[in-house]
Order: C-alpha cells, then structure tokens, then sequence
C-alpha cells in the first residue's frame, strides 16, 4: 500500500465525516487581448543553430570576420522524452567556487577520461556534478534550433529567401499571449531569484480580436490556447492578422469593429479584475484610448508595447506586462465602490499614462512621451502608487461608450440625409457602422496662390466627395497651428463646406502642442481641447456613433440663419464631449 501524505489524510477525513473543505482563495482573472503589429508579441528569427549544421554538413554560421561564432543562440522549445544531463557544479555564478562550504556535496562525478558518472571521485580531475532529470512536463527548456528548411538547407531569417513571397515565410508574431506569459514565468527571473511574476497571482484568458499572427493552415479546437469555440479557419494573412515583418499588413476599418465588440464581450462578464491590450509601439495609445471611451466596464484597461522584440536582449515588454497584471491586483485605480477611477492606462517603464495623453516619441524603452501639456502620467510601478486622478470620463462614464450609442443615428449621402444602423440586434457594432474620419494637415506656405478660394484645396473637397458617395458618417480633423487650430484662409473655408456637408470638423494643434484650442462660439467647427490629431479622430468617430451627421442645410452654398443655428447646436453637443473625455 502506497503511503498517503498527512494533508491528504486531514482531506480524506473531512470527505468522510462530511465536514467543510477549507476554502481555496481564487485567484483574480485578466483579459489579455492580441492587437495588431505587437512587437510585445513578436520574436526574432529562428536560425538553425551550428549544432544541426554540423550534423548536416552545412556552413556554420561565423562572425562577421569569418571566424567561427562562440555560441548559437539557444531557443526555448519542449522535450519529447525524459532525459537525464549532468550540470556542472559551481558554474551558476563565478563566485560559487570561492565558498564551497556553503553547498551540500554534489551527486557524483563525470570521469575526466571516459565521460562516465559515479558517485564518488576516482580521480583529481573528475568534474563535479548535479544530476538532473528532465521531463517533458517540466516545461520549455533553452535548447539548440535544429529546424532545417524543406529542402534541407538552414533557416538564416523569417523567410526562405530575402524577397521571398508569403508562402516561403514564417509568421514571427505569436498567435495569441499563452506563449509569452509562460515564457516569462519559465524562463524568467524574478526578486529573490523566483519565478513568481504571473501564474502564481493570476489567472488568464487569452483572446485574438486583431492578432499579430495568425493560423494559415487553421487550427483544430482542441489545440486551441485562447477563448472561443470550434475550430479556428484557414486565417489569411492582413484580413485575420496583422504584420510588419517580413511582410507588412495593417487592419481596416472594419477590424475595429471586430475588436471593439470582442472586448465588450468579454468584460460584460463581469469575470475579469482588468484588461490588457498589446499592439504595435506607434499606435497602441490609439486603441488604448479608442477602448477607453467605447467599453462599457468598471475593471482597469491597459495598453502594452514593446520597443525590442520578446526574447532579444533587453527586452522591455515582459516587464511591462508584469508591472500591467501588479496594477491591476494592486487596486489603486479604485474609486470608493471599488470601480476604475482612473480609465484606460499604457504601462510603460514603471511609469502609468493616460491612454489619453500618451504618444510614441523615439524608437526606445523608455520611448513614450505625454501630449497635452497638462498631466499624463499618473502613477509608477516602483512601488505603484498614484500621483493624481484624471477628471476626464471614460469607460462606464464615458457618455459614448457601447450602451451609450443608439442603434440607428442619421447620415448623409450625396441624395441627402439618410438612416445609418450602429448596431446589430446583439447591440454590437456594425462594421459599417465605423465613421471615416480623416486628419488634414495645414502647413505655411500651403496655398497654390493668393485667391483664398477653397477650391484649390482639393484634398478637402475630393475626400468630402468620395465621402458623399462611400461613408454616411464622416468627418475631418484640421491639425492647424498650435495652439489656436488655426490655418490658412482656403483651407477653413473648404473645411465650412465639410460641415455644411454634414461632416463634423475638429480642431486641434499640431504635434505634442500643450495647449487647449480657444473657443470660437460663431464658426462651425469642433475645438479639439489639448488632444492630439489621431486622438481627436477617434473620439470624433465615436462622437459620430452616438449623435449622427451634423443637419443638412437646404442649400450648402446658401444656409439659412435658422439651419445654421440648428448645425451649430448639434456641433454643441459634439463641444461638450471633447470638452470632457
């Protein structure tokens, strides 16, 4: 009879008597969403390592001087088998020799001349060893590549060749989080030297609203590591996921969609203590804040990036996402009835900025920079605390988020105004239901000529035309001089014919401009606040969402006092949003 170990006894017991089990605590559960273009999800080449070369008479890959390399880069992948290897003792740390006294005696010794193992020393060049059996279950070990391409030559790259097409090449990008979040806890190294930084404080449901990477060949259900049901299909590569290496493929329209009602979904549950989203480094604060305004939820939204690729040296991202799931479990962010008070977050090198603030500026950890010129950054990691609350609305408060938005709002056509459906009967959006919303630009020196007519700006006028034809809900953004949005006669007075249209117009400053836009009651024009161009454009197309096209004067050329009285109180309430989120 096998023994049984006294806590099993104690269960066994209580399981007899009919006694109360003692309860588990159930750890907090957090969303992880994949976005597009992550380098935070995103590995560097796998090349077939000297060890498989040599076995296959292939070139060895060398120094740039030819001489050869002295170590290959060694990749973390699962063993098949059960194997036992002799790890040489006192060679964790250089200075472990120099106090031996401090270590047990070592399990045996490898014979210097034979290679074999024996548990005492028979000689005084024997090497001291641990014995370690290894198991698959263990999980990833760091191991040699040996993957060859097909026709037996080595993998130098994503692709078979440079140049080569899609069907010769790897997808970098991981599918989904699983494999990052165990790659951290299996191979990373936390305080103390223990690996406590994920599994051990959370749990983690893994979902693809606009992955990185994606399953070409599809995947069958029971292989699946994220949330959904059924068999994943043949994914195609920039509609299903989204690149920029070895191929660059970026969403539509229409993936905003998508990921916005995944997101919804998921924390409507109410099973989830926060989200974090990962997406490319340039535009991680877009979606971040883009989340922020239209989700419905008290819990804690994030956004995540990386400047450096998972794995490589110095890798910024991991950390990142260790810092997002502490602030989370933290509790900081809650208000008095324990919901967010702070809204959607980017956690970036120990430092925590409002989705709304936030903007790239270099190419670095420690890369991102705040726009507005008034706060921005919140709090740290390092211990977490918060410096202040923001004022602005968002999520649960915000007055456009998901529950805020009717199902049908008016549009305009070139016939003029017609009905525009936002959502389905599920209350999600419809892909035609994402408003077109396009940035101009104004720069000195712009006009073609003095006449300060508003046809030479054709950009304007031919986007207001197409947007006549293709996009019932549209709108523009004048990025003008900062801070006053101001801009060159022929240019604001195409943009009036933009409003006149029905296409709201916002205006901001241009670049990291930290001022707020002054008001100017009398034109017929949105003051964007402190917002930068791209933020201003997304809360224009939610505010587009919630109130429709502004009304559509008789005549455009040619409005009456009252219709304009009528554009300018629906552009008020246009004002009163971007006034306060």
């Amino acid at each position: 009879m096998l023994p049984i170990a006294p806590s099993t006894r104690v269960l066994l017991v209580l399981i007899l008597f009919g006694l109360a089990l003692p309860a588990i605590a159930e750890k907090p559960r957090i969303a992880i969403f994949s976005g597009p273009t992550a380098t935070i999800q995103n590995s560097e080449p796998l090349v077939t390592s000297n060890k498989a070369r040599a076995r296959y008479g292939l070139p060895l890959l060398s120094n740039p001087d030819g001489t050869p390399i002295r170590f290959d880069a060694l990749r973390p992948q699962r063993l098949a088998a059960p194997v036992t290897v002799y790890v040489e003792a006192f060679s964790a740390h250089p200075l472990e020799r120099d106090m031996p006294e401090l270590y047990a005696p070592p399990d045996g010794y490898i014979d210097s001349e034979t290679g074999a193992f024996h548990n005492e020393r028979r000689g005084p060049g024997d090497i001291a060893v641990y014995e370690v059996r290894l198991l698959p279950e263990d999980g990833l070990y760091v191991l040699p590549y040996m993957a060859r391409q097909a026709d037996g030559s080595a993998w130098d790259g994503h692709c078979a060749a440079p140049g080569a097409r899609k069907e010769k090449c790897r997808v970098p990008f991981y599918p989904d989080a699983s494999r990052i979040f165990e790659e951290i806890d299996r191979l990373g190294i936390g305080p103390g030297g223990r690996n406590n930084f994920l599994d051990a404080k959370a749990d983690f449901d893994f979902y693809r609203p606009a992955p990185s990477g994606g399953y070409r060949k599809g995947l069958p259900a029971n292989e699946r590591t994220d949330v959904g049901d059924g068999d994943i299909p043949n994914e195609i590569w920039g509609r299903d996921f989204f690149t920029y290496t070895p191929i660059l493929q970026t969403p539509a329209m229409p993936t905003l969609a998508r990921l916005t009602n995944m997101v919804q979904r998921a924390l409507a549950t109410g099973d989830y203590a926060g989200a974090i989203w990962f997406e490319g480094s340039p535009t991680t604060e877009e979606t971040t804040y883009w989340l922020g305004l239209l989700i419905d939820t008290s819990v804690p939204i994030i956004g995540n990036s990386s400047q450096r690729t998972h794995g490589m040296l110095s890798n910024d991202g991991d950390r990142n996402i260790v810092d997002s799931v502490d602030y989370i479990l933290s509790g900081v962010w809650r208000d008095a009835d324990g919901k967010d008070r702070i809204g959607a977050v980017m956690i970036q090198e120990e430092q925590i900025f409002t989705a709304r603030d936030v903007q790239k500026g270099d190419d670095r950890p420690g890369g991102y920079v705040t726009s507005g010129g008034h706060g921005g950054i919140v709090g740290g990691i390092n211990p977490i605390r918060l410096t202040f609350v923001p004022t602005r609305k968002h999520t649960y408060r915000s007055d456009v988020n998901m529950t805020q938005l009717q199902d049908h709002v008016r549009g305009v056509r070139r016939e003029g105004e017609i009905d525009v459906r936002i959502k389905n009967d599920q209350g999600e959006l419809l892909d035609s239901a994402i408003p077109k919303v396009t940035i101009f630009k104004y720069a000195r020196y712009l006009p073609d000529d003095f006449s300060n007519e508003p046809d030479q700006v054709v950009e304007v006028l031919g986007r207001i035309e197409k947007n006549l034809d293709d996009s019932p809900l549209s709108g523009f953004v004048l990025e003008g001089n900062a801070p006053y949005s101001s801009a060159d006669v022929p240019t604001v007075a195409a943009l009036r014919r933009a409003a006149l249209a029905g296409m709201p117009v916002a205006r901001v400053g241009r670049g990291r401009h930290a001022g707020f836009t002054p008001a100017s009651p009398n034109d017929l024009f949105i003051e964007g606040s402190n917002l930068t161009a791209t933020k201003a454009r997304l809360l224009l197309m939610a505010c587009l969402m919630k109130f429709g096209s502004l009304p559509l004067p008789q005549d455009r050329d040619h409005p009456s006092a009252g219709e304009l009285d009528a554009i300018r109180a629906q552009i008020a309430s246009y004002q009163a949003v971007f006034d306060s989120h």
